[in-house]
């Protein structure tokens, strides 16, 4: 038996309905299987700016620090968009990334059979599509010495891009430890004809795949033809792992490959503790009450969970089966129904609910 305390963060917009549907199946994993699992809710985002003036209370870091692994919804939305404010919702995702260090963000792409025609590309191109990309997660441009200055009376602004051997050494390891237990193929994705820290970022993944994984498939992708690839041969590729910024354009890029936001989990991972585990989708606050929201992407980031900080492979998979039944019995929620017939979030739950018996 497990015992696990899971913090749920449902913050903004439909963060709220889908983490509660992703907590009941939870839930029912662990009955199914023995474990228990506790789940409590904490603040963050837009809603803990409402209560605590605050988008990341520190009750919600204390809780996410003495937790096993943590689940959250979705932050932002209209309300806190003012540009003037002395705080927005999307600083408290970034910030409890930072409070729990985590570096490695992973997220998987994978089509589904009964969903591929709903892919802006042809199905010959993206069915089998099956990828796992780890983006780094704390380096890069995002965070390096940045400003603006004046100089002759015209103003510039700079971001500066720096990246250190053991962030580039621990992100790799990563992902050449999933390669093994996947199809056995790393691509790195760097820029070293033009940038210096890709010239770093390549030595270094060179060197630790050669010594540490000679056992795996390792090749080297320009990030502009990554691009390309993605849209022309997405099968073709494994693990792919990359900078934070190239990881952000290329996940949103392949993200398009299944044909809905509402399928696609992710994960954020550091050295040891507890993982972060959301879908990708947004907070879309259009839809928000509304009880249409597809929750199959947080209930798969559950999946997630089960796999990556609760080491329970079984249960994970167990939940993976369960949504691909329920996508082949025709369940559709209305973002992936196509103008056919729709079902709401707590039906499309209860599909999987009924799935996992």
């Amino acid at each position: 038996m497990v015992k696990a305390k899971i913090v749920l963060l449902p913050g903004d917009g439909i963060g709220p309905e889908i983490v509660a549907q992703a907590a009941r199946v939870l839930l029912a994993i662990g009955q199914k299987f023995g474990h228990d699992f506790q789940c409590e809710e904490h603040l963050i985002g837009g809603i803990a700016i409402d209560t605590h003036g605050d988008p990341l209370p520190a009750a919600t870091i204390a809780a996410c620090k003495a937790s096993d692994a943590v689940l959250l919804g979705a932050v932002g939305g209209p309300k806190w968009d003012d540009p003037t404010a002395k705080t927005r919702p999307e600083a408290g995702l970034l910030g409890i990334r930072k409070a729990m260090g985590l570096f490695a963000n992973l997220r998987p792409i994978q089509t589904y059979p009964e969903l591929v025609d709903a892919s802006p590309l042809k199905r010959e191109i993206v069915e089998g599509t099956d990828i796992l990309f780890f983006r780094e997660l704390t380096g890069g441009i995002y965070f390096g010495p940045s400003g603006r200055t004046t100089k002759n009376g015209i103003e510039e602004a700079y971001a500066t891009e720096v990246y250190s051997v053991p962030e580039v050494e621990r992100i790799v390891r990563l992902a050449a430890a999933a390669a093994r237990n996947r199809r056995g193929r790393v691509t790195s994705v760097d820029k070293a004809n033009v940038l210096e820290p890709s010239r770093l970022w390549r030595q270094v993944a060179a060197r630790v795949m050669k010594n540490e994984f000679p056992d795996v498939g390792y090749d080297v992708v320009l990030v502009d033809s990554m691009a390309m690839h993605l849209i022309s041969r997405p099968r073709d590729f494994d693990v792919v792992v990359t900078s934070n910024m190239f990881g952000d354009i290329l996940t949103d890029e392949a993200s398009m490959l299944p044909g809905s936001l509402g399928m696609l989990p992710s994960a954020s991972i550091g050295a040891d503790g507890p993982g972060l585990y959301e879908p990708i989708h947004g907070s879309a606050p259009d839809i928000a009450g509304k009880g249409i929201a597809n929750p199959l992407a947080t209930i798969l980031a559950a999946a997630m969970m089960l796999r990556y900080s609760l080491r329970q492979e079984s249960e994970a998979l167990a939940i993976e089966s369960a949504v691909k039944r329920v996508l082949a019995s025709g369940a559709r929620t209305q973002d992936i129904c196509r103008g056919g017939p729709s079902i709401s979030t707590i039906v499309m739950t209860d599909r999987v609910l009924q799935e996992l018996g």
